[in-house]
């Protein structure tokens, strides 16, 4: 079989993600026999490097070793049982281990990260209504914020292309400023830029909270947003007006959990512990879907009833499945004897390192958070994100641009000679796009 064979059979039975299909025809997709580490290989005999981790889930590369070695083990044991009514080890124990590393408790497991704000927005909006204040049926989320595109996911998301066509199905939410540092005004810092949008969610809470039930954010990055990052302090902020106006605080960590902005959670660079932590793509080291909320014992309590109607009545069919609980299990076992986020320190150090002839070619606010890179190509024509797409491809790399902003988050398992590799290509990249 050939890639071009392949890539025929998948644009007929295949409907691609994020993809006009159309495009397809003159731009097919990648066909990818294997993988290993960070590097996948497709029909034709060529290898690229995985450097958006698998559409940001792969934490420690390719079929990693132990991870395969606690799915074999699992599969002899129990592969998936309904957790209504029943229960088994690997979601217990994972379930304890996500507590310990929270601070939070009692998971309640989904299949994917817009599953997790679902499930994180109706239990908000619950407890509110089991509280007697049915009217706080309101969120607020950050303006060019992303937290899925399931109807409720999507009302609270403010990315245009996703959202404008729904816009019909969905219902009205609020949205305040961006703390993203790109948007600051010329002289002032991230910090003092990020103080003047917690103050503006604080005049917002201020005047509508006794209908607002959550704000719902993602720390420290805004993904979908061109990798938009901010300075901490607006966390702790955000925290203390939620906390003033009895609104409850939703960390969308699907994206940034798991080590990707330096700690285990970005809300640990603010010293702050949300209401609901909202947890996927990491989770499992890219292997099954899986996703988690897990909230206070206030909110637990409150749902703690004789009355089945106060009950959580959410589910999913596969909720809690042991396999992806067994994969996350191993997952988290690789953070304790690794000792990763040391380890990811001296990555970002080298990689950082590497990137400096970048700053030489014609871009714009080149950034890094954790394991996290970006910058902006200004005045990129449209067809920009494509053409970057065929050279980064052409040179061994896989790399999608988001509009005008190149990023990438390659799995933690990458080597220094491949950290080296790969911030070479990609300025080798950037000099074929750019000239």
């Amino acid at each position: 079989m050939s890639n071009n064979d392949l890539a025929q059979r998948s644009r007929s039975a295949v409907w691609h993600p994020c993809t006009q299909m159309k495009t397809l025809e003159t731009l097919p997709p990648l066909a990818i026999r294997q993988a290993e580490g960070v590097w996948l290989h497709d029909y034709d005999g060529h290898r690229y490097l995985d450097a958006t981790s698998a559409w940001w889930v792969n934490l420690f590369g390719h079929r990693n070793p132990r991870i395969n070695a606690a799915l074999k083990a699992q599969l002899d044991t129990l592969e998936h049982v309904m957790l209504a009514g029943c229960t088994h080890e690997p979601v217990v124990a994972l379930s304890e281990k996500l507590a310990r590393l929270t601070g939070l408790g009692h998971a309640f497991y989904g299949s994917d990260g817009a599953s997790a704000t679902e499930i994180a927005l109706k239990m908000s909006f619950h407890f509110w209504r089991n509280r007697g204040l049915s009217g706080k049926n309101r969120f607020v989320s950050l303006q060019h914020g992303y937290h899925g595109e399931t109807v409720g996911a999507l009302a609270v998301t403010d990315i245009p292309i996703f959202r404008d066509t729904y816009a019909p199905l969905l219902r009205a939410s609020a949205q305040v400023p961006s703390p993203d540092w790109r948007l600051a005004e010329s002289g002032e810092s991230p910090q003092d830029y990020a103080l003047r949008c917690a103050q503006a969610l604080d005049d917002y809470l201020a005047a509508h909270h006794a209908e607002i039930a959550a704000v719902i954010l993602e720390p420290l990055v805004q993904g979908a947003a061109g990798m938009a990052m901010y300075h901490a302090d607006y966390l702790l902020l955000a925290r203390q007006s939620c906390n003033r106006y009895q609104v409850h605080l939703i960390a969308d960590e699907i994206a940034v959990g798991f080590g990707r902005t330096g700690t285990m959670f970005a809300c640990e660079q603010a010293g702050i512990t949300p209401d609901f932590i909202c947890l996927s793509k990491g989770l499992t080291g890219g292997y099954l879907p899986l996703s988690a909320v897990l909230t206070t014992n206030a909110v637990y309590e409150c749902f703690y009833d004789d009355a089945t109607a106060r009950g959580f009545l959410h589910s999913h069919s596969y909720t809690g499945n042991a396999l992806a609980c067994r994969a996350a299990l191993a997952t988290l076992e690789i953070f304790e004897q690794d000792n990763v986020l040391v380890a990811n320190r001296a990555k970002q150090v080298r990689m950082n390192a590497a990137l400096q002839p970048l700053r030489e070619l014609p871009i714009a606010h080149p950034r890094n958070t954790g394991m996290i890179w970006a910058f902006d190509v200004p005045d990129a024509p449209a067809d920009f994100p494509r053409h970057f797409y065929q050279q980064a491809l052409a040179h061994g790399l896989l790399l999608r641009p988001l509009g005008n902003t190149v990023y990438f988050m390659p799995p933690y398992v990458i080597s220094d000679a491949e950290i080296d590799w790969l911030a070479e290509r990609i300025i080798l990249v950037m000099k074929k796009v750019t000239t």
